[in-house]
């Protein structure tokens, strides 16, 4: 195991990886009941991409572990799958089998894009400010997500302000909604403010976040998932906890594999690639979705990686220059962005929408995963979450979402490398990374800054700083949210 992970020169352990592997897990755990709940709404099986969700996640992530030797999860993304649902599915009014296939030639997209260095080639040309801006943005982004999943805000919209529900205009007279309201889109009208802390959840969320707190300045090895442990037994005694006979009968492994058969291979049927172009007329519409699915993808994989790899040294030096200077796979960044491809793949077979790397194996990060060792336990505890699912969701939002705080804290510190004074820097840093969080998308937040920095350079008569690369990524950004605007 030492001279497969490497961990004497990683600086690490078997026991700091497995614990970071644990730790990633239950931060990202969620997404095996959530996921089912978003893609059922299509009329998929709830169990069969309950299981399907489970095979792309372990397998992609093992193949990182193994493949790349770095501490990355993958699993199927939020926002993907409900720009699956709601766009692709009930707006643009393809079934889901066409939708797997298109998510199927995405994954095979990213394939080609990775292997042809052009995943390689963006990352070269991102100017370092920006990539210090998108670390501390990704910090910004994992942050807000521990205090949305803490329960710490609630959100007040004024009907006038509602724009969609589940993916159709709002109609204030309609007294229904087929299948219930699966997704309101609200505009300005929106406001954020701090609950009161009545809800047990968020009572609950916030002794973690103390006790948690406590841990880490205290410098207890393993803090952050003894924080998530220690959370999720107080939250026994307060009701937030608990295990149900209905939850284990209705998660039946058998019913999983029952439906599985109806998911899997559906991409390749006659209601899937078979059909996606037989109507010429939907060809366009075809391709600029695949396409809006391969840009979000690949943006958010990158970011990813540069976010939480750059500062905590899981890429160093000595990579970044095989990543630029070498050929094939002869870094970890090259392998790393390989296996994330082949992920979308995987899952489309099963019947899942795009996996992708996960933002929160920044938790497993910053609990001292440095390895594959850590990629591996993750996959490894989605196999056997497969069959004690009821257990493993018994880790409420309330207990691993103060280590997302946590950690976004950790990784806000590249702010430092940017220089605020220069505006030149300063804006297209804010608008990457403030962007990222308000938006809720790594690439949205990427997109912002690309777009900025190209605006200042050319005021700034410096159109020759542009690397081409990045005003080619900028120009697909444009094209994507005018694509979007017309979906």
């Amino acid at each position: 195991m030492e001279n497969f992970f490497k961990l004497k020169e990683h600086g690490t352990t078997v026991s700091t990886e497995i614990v970071a592997g644990i730790t990633t897990f239950f931060a990202m755990s969620y997404i095996i009941f959530v996921n089912p709940s978003i893609l059922a709404l299509t009329g998929m099986p709830s169990q069969a991409v309950f299981l399907a969700t489970i095979i792309s996640a372990a397998v992609s992530t093992l193949f990182m572990g193994l493949f790349a030797n770095v501490p990355y999860a993958l699993a199927p993304g939020m926002g993907l799958n409900a720009f699956f649902t709601f766009t692709v599915v009930f707006s643009l009014g393809f079934t889901w089998q066409q939708a797997l296939a298109m998510v199927f030639i995405c994954g095979l997209l990213n394939v080609f894009i990775t292997v042809t260095k052009i995943r390689k080639m963006i990352i070269k040309s991102i100017p370092e400010g920006l990539q210090h801006a998108i670390s501390g943005g990704i910090g910004i982004f994992i942050a807000y997500i521990g205090i949305k999943g803490s329960g710490f805000l609630q959100y007040t919209s004024d009907a006038g302000s509602i724009l969609s529900v589940n993916g159709a205009p709002y109609d204030a007279a309609a007294e229904s909604y087929k299948g219930g309201i699966g997704a309101i889109v609200s505009g300005g009208g929106i406001v954020p403010a701090l609950v009161n802390f009545t809800s047990s959840p968020a009572l609950l969320a916030l002794i973690g976040l103390i006790i948690t707190v406590i841990l880490m300045v205290k410098n207890v090895r393993g803090a952050i998932l003894i924080g998530i442990v220690a959370t999720t037994l107080i939250g026994f005694p307060m009701g937030v906890v608990h295990i149900s006979v209905a939850d284990m009968q209705a998660n039946s492994l058998g019913i999983a594999f029952s439906q599985l058969g109806t998911t899997f291979g559906a991409a390749f049927g006659a209601e899937g690639m078979q059909s996606l172009f037989a109507d010429p007329a939907k060809l366009p519409l075809v391709l600029m979705t695949i396409f809006a699915f391969s840009l979000s993808d690949t943006f958010d994989t990158i970011g990813t990686f540069i976010g939480t790899g750059r500062r905590t040294g899981i890429f160093s030096v000595e990579d970044e220059k095989a990543l630029e200077e070498g050929s094939g796979f002869s870094s970890k960044m090259d392998k790393a962005l390989f296996a994330d491809s082949i992920g979308t793949v995987f899952g489309a077979i099963f019947g899942t929408s795009n996996t992708t790397t996960y933002v929160e194996s920044a938790a497993g990060i910053g609990a001292g995963g440095r390895t594959g060792l850590t990629a591996v336990t993750v996959a490894v505890l989605f196999i056997i979450s497969a069959f004690f699912a009821p257990f493993i969701g018994i880790v409420p939002a309330a207990a691993t979402s103060p280590a997302l705080i946590i950690v976004g804290i950790l990784m806000m510190g590249s702010f430092v490398e940017i220089n605020w004074n220069d505006l030149e820097e300063a804006i297209p840093a804010f608008f990457a990374s403030v962007f990222m969080g308000l938006s809720y998308s790594i690439s949205y937040g990427i997109a912002a800054g690309f777009i900025f920095f190209c605006i200042v350079k050319v005021v700034k008569g410096k159109i020759y700083e542009i690397h081409p690369i990045v005003w080619v990524s900028t120009a697909l950004f444009v094209a994507n949210f005018i694509i979007l605007a017309f979906l």
